[in-house]
């Protein structure tokens, strides 16, 4: 339950910032560009240097939430 607090404190949803896509304390990164920058290979380190205003505790939070959002029961596939 105390991750899910500091999800909600930390991860933001407002319709006025982002198109209203989960950011990161208000700020104009989206949980999903924090998590592409992982897959194209950068680092924890790298990412924090890049974007100086981001908090070592926020990635470790992006991190939180993609897993906590990826808790589905299932995922069904859609005929193209």
């Amino acid at each position: 339950m105390a991750i899910i607090m500091e999800l909600f404190d930390r991860i933001t949803i407002d319709p006025n910032i982002c198109h209203g896509k989960p950011c990161i304390r208000g700020l104009r990164y989206p949980v999903e560009m924090i998590l592409e920058l992982f897959g194209s290979g950068m680092s924890e380190a790298e990412i924090l240097a890049d974007y100086e205003d981001l908090e070592q505790e926020d990635i470790r939070v992006v991190h939180a939430y993609a897993a906590h959002v990826m808790r589905v029961k299932r995922i069904e596939m859609i005929a193209a």
